[in-house]
């Protein structure tokens, strides 16, 4: 779920939390990876493939004005430390046990070039390397790029000053497999890491992270970055239910918090046969959430649509000009489409995810 379509849904239920009782829960559940990898490769080799010069693209962005309250702004440009990402990315791998078996070869694979080069390996250098370090296929850092912005604002309310680095980090990491003339796939990965100061304007310049030090830290979260989409991985989400309007919705969220789901999804699928409206949207997006913690998302999916469906009856949807509405006028159809949308997500991804997980011959 995106940043705004979380502030979307937390803005939605802050509206109805007002007209009704609801109650938050939370749920752990696995997603599939981006790369699915045969259950045949069991070992595994990160090898630091970057060149000691990246010839880098430019990350293009766009220059924000200042604020009233910024008085120094600085953006700088890096290249990652190989060494502390390719172990790091080594780590975080083997931290997963997905594979049976995961080494690590960060010495520079391109430090002997006469003339430094970006590019990837060679059939050749591919199969030399699997056979020397006994693995099945290789991983390969090939390049990190960090964007950093520097600022410095002076908070005037309560005479101090606030400084920040906000880093935006680029690793690229390659996967190879033997006799093959070209990389399996390429992923290109980003997420930021942030640090700040406050005090008089000598303590906070002075204790702001250095660039040796955010250099280090960057690089060591880069080789993190691309884990979730080269394996499965756990995402907790928030799911909310409707506890309130009648006898049999209070008895039901009673049995949802002992986990007697298959109790409470019976007493919300009697108000569901025999409520109108409010009620009756309330009982399928109830029920959507039941079987959702029952991982039957087939069934989720298919009662979470039916709570759109009376949403946007009770919302008076097609009664009004959609561009003109804020979240807090159909505030039961935004819910419901959120999480009918995330519903879909999980039931697309199911196929891939049990494929990516048969090498433990468990059901998922």
């Amino acid at each position: 779920m995106t940043k705004y379509s979380y502030y979307l849904l937390l803005s939605c239920l802050m509206f109805l939390a007002g007209c009704q009782t609801v109650e938050p829960l939370a749920i752990d559940y696995m997603l599939p990876a981006d790369v699915s990898f045969p259950p045949s490769l069991k070992r595994v080799a990160i090898v630091n493939n970057m060149p000691e010069v990246p010839d880098n693209k430019p990350i293009l962005t766009k220059e924000k004005k200042k604020d009233d309250f910024e008085i120094a702004s600085k953006t700088d440009y890096y290249n990652g430390n190989a060494a502390i990402a390719t172990e790091s990315l080594a780590e975080a791998l083997a931290h997963e046990n997905y594979f049976n078996e995961v080494v690590i070869c960060d010495s520079a694979l391109r430090a002997h070039d006469v003339t430094p080069r970006e590019g990837a390996l060679s059939q050749e250098e591919t199969n030399r390397l699997v056979h020397d370090l006994d693995v099945d296929f290789l991983i390969a850092l090939e390049n990190v790029q960090i964007r950093s912005v520097r600022k410095i604002k002076y908070m005037r309310d309560w005479g101090i000053y606030y400084g920040t680095v906000d880093a935006r980090i680029y690793p690229t990491v390659r996967i190879y497999l033997p006799n093959r003339s070209t990389p399996m796939a390429t992923i290109n990965a980003n997420d930021s890491i942030f640090w700040e100061e406050t005090g008089n304007g000598p303590f906070v310049q002075g204790n702001l992270i250095s660039e040796e030090e955010l250099i280090k830290q960057a690089s060591d979260f880069a080789g993190t970055i691309p884990v979730k989409k080269l394996l499965p991985y756990w995402k907790t989400a928030n799911r909310y239910l409707f506890c309130g309007g009648s006898v049999n919705m209070r008895d039901a969220a009673v049995y949802a918090r002992d986990k007697q789901w298959n109790t409470a999804i019976g007493l919300w699928k009697q108000t569901y046969a025999t409520q109108k409206g409010k009620k009756k949207m309330q009982a399928a997006y109830n029920l959507a959430v039941g079987y959702e913690m029952q991982d039957s998302i087939a069934a989720a999916l298919d009662w979470a649509l039916k709570a759109q469906a009376e949403a946007r009856i009770v919302d008076g949807v097609d009664k009004k000009d959609l561009t003109h509405l804020g979240k807090a006028d159909i505030p039961y159809y935004v819910l419901t489409t959120l999480y009918a949308t995330e519903l879909k997500e999980r039931k697309e991804g199911l196929s891939r995810l049990n494929m990516q997980m048969q090498r433990f011959n468990n059901d998922f």
